[in-house]
């Protein structure tokens, strides 16, 4: 595999997507050595057909807002990989939306939902259409014109949608509503429903948990516990709130929240009243997290700076992309981290990776951590395939099944000589290695 001439031809062919050449450049990184002992995935140009979509839908959103004014928004799809399953992804609705971020989540989601070993292709989607500031009307307007640019490309064994950044439970069910209504049946093509139309129990908590999982089992492989340890976690919307609430049920003492404002550190560690604090925060509308300071006592506001500087044993990055630097990973590794997860998409910068991975701490890339969200969407798609719907327990018990069985691929794949678990090594290899062998039993198509 020549990863520059690949690079290279991407980069004139795709100028400027630079999250989505970033993304793709990691993974040929870790797979050049598999990929090198498989000269049937380079006859059959594997590679170069794994790493662009199957196909890229872009329509125009025109909406109606609720001073009666026409507005116009874009409207994407991308259909990353169908070779073992429907395509799976969620829909992004933010101002920030744009192709390289939503190729880059394709792209990604396609080993991620390779790892959970459940039956589900990669793709996402979206729209520049930002939630802040509007009406539940003109959500409910804008998700049903949403769904009209969209519908056709959907269907439980073709594309099955989910919520991500500004698509909660409330957007899922305005536009499966739509849907639903175009296609005249109630099959269950979107995940993330609401529980009294086809949703599964814990799906709104089920990445933050499932990161959990994730990390209690590195723990394990170093013979410690979760019990006791300190946690950064930036951000505040549900993915943080998930992974508060278990980590803090599991006893550990997470120490900090972030928002665009800046990050509040709290020695005394998040409880029950903090962490629905942290829902109302977020239902807010504000973005903000610096009335937290103001609601409890003994916190400081940081205005401006990000969680990564202060002591913690685990680093969990929560919010989006690119969000800890080489800088933050040396802040992080200078004092004593034994852990960073990704539970963002690509939370960590490449220059933060390198840092962390040269300094022997343990680094876990996100398509392995946050993938219990989207495992926990495929069992609602197997609830809806079947009509039932599971209790709590029963779901919470498959999560972490799959959370342990995803970990195991990553030390099978990532263990170097030394002993040392490199965790995006081995979750890139698993999961291009499940993708490719299918592709190369489906012939060249």
């Amino acid at each position: 595999m020549d990863i520059n001439n690949i690079m290279a031809n991407l980069e004139a062919k795709h100028p400027g997507e630079k999250e989505y050449l970033q993304a793709v450049k990691e993974v040929l990184l870790s797979v050049q050595d598999v990929y090198n002992q498989h000269p049937e995935f380079e006859r059959n140009k594997i590679i170069e057909r794994m790493v662009e979509p199957d196909r890229i839908v872009t329509f125009r959103v025109t909406w109606i807002d609720d001073k009666g004014e026409v507005q116009n928004n874009l409207g994407y799809r991308v259909q990353f990989n169908n070779a073992i399953g429907p395509y799976k992804g969620g829909i992004r609705f933010h101002a920030s939306v744009n192709l390289s971020i939503l190729k880059f989540l394709g792209f990604e989601q396609t080993f991620k939902n390779a790892l959970t070993t459940l039956p589900m292709g990669g793709a996402k989607g979206g729209s520049d259409f930002s939630p802040r500031g509007k009406s539940d009307r003109e959500i409910m307007r804008f998700c049903q014109a949403f769904m009209l640019g969209l519908w056709k490309n959907l269907g439980p064994d073709r594309d099955v949608p989910a919520g991500d950044i500004g698509v909660g439970g409330r957007e899922v069910g305005y536009m499966y509503g739509m849907y639903k209504r175009l296609v005249n049946k109630h099959d269950g093509t979107f995940t993330g429903k609401g529980l009294s139309f086809g949703g599964s129990r814990i799906r709104p908590e089920a990445t933050g948990f499932g990161a959990l999982y994730f990390v209690q089992s590195v723990l394990a492989t170093k013979g410690q516990d979760i019990k006791g340890k300190t946690i950064a976690i930036s951000g505040f919307g549900n993915v943080a709130w998930g992974a508060a609430l278990k980590a803090t049920e599991l006893g550990a003492k997470v120490v900090t929240i972030s928002g665009p404002d800046g990050y509040i550190y709290d020695p005394a560690g998040l409880d029950a009243e903090k962490i629905d604090y942290m829902l109302e925060l977020r239902a807010s509308g504000n973005d903000v997290v610096a009335p937290y300071a103001d609601k409890f006592k003994g916190c400081t506001f940081y205005p401006g700076r990000k969680p990564w500087e202060q002591k913690v044993d685990i680093a969990l990055p929560c919010a989006t992309q690119n969000e800890l630097d080489g800088n933050d990973a040396r802040q992080l590794v200078d004092n004593g981290v034994m852990l960073v997860a990704e539970v963002s998409n690509m939370g960590c910068t490449p220059e933060a990776i390198d840092v962390i991975i040269e300094s022997r701490v343990t680094y876990a890339p996100g398509k392995a951590v946050n993938a219990g969200g989207v495992a926990t969407s495929g069992l609602e798609m197997s609830q809806n395939a079947m009509h039932l719907q599971w209790s709590a327990e029963e779901v919470d018990e498959k999560l972490h099944t799959i959370m342990r069985d995803i970990h195991q691929q990553c030390v099978d794949y990532g263990t170097e000589p030394d002993g040392y678990i490199n965790y995006m090594k081995g979750a890139n290899i698993a999961g291009f290695m499940k993708v490719a062998d299918a592709m190369m039993g489906e012939g060249v198509c």
